[in-house]
């Protein structure tokens, strides 16, 4: 991005250029961790913005695990950008006061990912405010981003307050998509046969305020499970109930251990954000849960891109509306429309016509929601 400061030298209309900077200097503040949260999309934001000429690092102490550059140097930076899901994302004194000393106000912009910063709103057991878990009111959100920043941006396209900016924040890499020239016939095991890929269905993604999806989904495709083949979930606390959400009667982090063992459901620890992409080819297909809450607010995350860039047919369990107006037409074939089990069967016996559709889906999200795109867009956003 090229930025074009001008200075008026007179009392007339002339204005004479004064300064060109060719590359903007954006820092962005989040907790990052290899399990979850923004850490996939905002490495792609430090790859992408230098590929373009930017200069992006992640606020804070070098990190050992996560290849991304850092720096608490705020002074050398033109914005920052804070990335929030929770409270703990907000870095804590003394950090915090240097980021709001270093940068003025309408230097800062958020990015709320979860939609607090609207009044409470509960569906069902799911909820934007955590007040029994972090003690936040939700006031308290709403006020806390005002005193950060004047510019609000949220993960959709239908923000619910006049004054929050859409912006969907997260992309699809078509750099990372698995064997994009492969036969349609891996939905059949790539062979032919089933039994080549070692699972039918795998989900990657914590339980929180998703087990009603997942639960509903088991009990859909309990009568082809044998045509299925084994089902993964992949993820913090799919083997129990957690014991703080018992602690502080937290719904919607539910399990059903019998469900799960009835349908032999393999459960296993998260795994790190860069190994998603492969995990989910393991699978003939790969199911996208989104929280009830953001499936209300129209709020996306990573996964609602990433799977597409798997090695497998995603079965989007997502608002049609939705769908349509981020995946484009072509995905409407992806969602089950209230018949999930034969949905799989149709997918399962013509791959081939899937596949077809995966192709022209994962072209219409490189055309309109490359994270090239979506950097071009934050700039847009930040210079506006």
């Amino acid at each position: 991005m090229r930025l074009l400061f001008v200075t008026k030298v007179d009392s007339g209309d002339r204005v004479y250029r004064s300064h060109w900077r060719s590359a903007m200097r954006l820092l962005l503040v989040s907790k990052l961790h290899s399990w979850g949260g923004a850490v996939s999309t905002i490495t792609r934001y430090t790859e992408v913005g230098r590929t373009l000429g930017h200069e992006v690092a992640v606020f804070g102490e070098q990190l050992a695990d996560i290849p991304v550059p850092c720096s608490l140097d705020v002074e050398d930076f033109d914005y920052a950008v804070f990335v929030i899901y929770g409270a703990s994302d907000f870095p804590d004194l003394p950090y915090l006061a240097r980021l709001l000393d270093g940068l003025p106000k309408d230097r800062r912009v958020i990015i709320d990912c979860c939609g607090r910063y609207n009044d409470t709103i509960r569906v069902e057991h799911d909820f934007n405010h955590l007040e029994r878990l972090d003690g936040h009111q939700g006031w308290e959100w709403i006020e806390g981003f005002e005193a950060v920043s004047d510019r609000i941006l949220q993960p959709t396209l239908t923000p619910r307050r006049d004054d929050v900016i859409p912006f969907l924040f997260h992309g699809f890499d078509r750099g990372a998509v698995s064997r994009p020239a492969a036969l349609p016939m891996s939905a059949s095991g790539g062979r032919g046969d089933a039994t080549s890929k070692p699972y039918g269905a795998i989900y990657v993604g914590n339980n929180w305020q998703r087990w009603s999806q997942i639960a509903a989904f088991l009990e859909a495709v309990e009568p082809i499970k044998d045509k299925l083949g084994p089902i993964c979930l992949s993820g913090w606390d799919w083997d129990k109930r957690p014991d703080w959400a018992v602690e502080h009667g937290v719904r919607g982090v539910d399990v059903d251990p019998e469900l799960l063992r009835r349908l032999d459901v393999e459960t296993k620890y998260a795994i790190p954000f860069h190994e998603v992409i492969d995990f989910l080819g393991q699978a003939r297909f790969g199911p996208v849960f989104q929280r009830p809450l953001f499936n209300h607010l129209g709020l996306v995350t990573n996964r609602t891109f990433e799977t597409l860039c798997a090695d497998t047919i995603p079965l989007l369990m997502l608002p049609g509306e939705m769908v349509e107006a981020i995946h484009g037409p072509d995905a409407r074939s992806l969602v089950p429309d209230g018949d999930v089990a034969g949905r799989l069967e149709d997918m399962i016996a013509r791959p081939e016509a899937y596949w077809d559709a995966v192709a022209n889906v994962r072209a219409h999200l490189a055309e309109h929601h490359s994270y090239e795109r979506r950097f071009e867009e934050l700039l847009g956003v930040l210079g506006s």
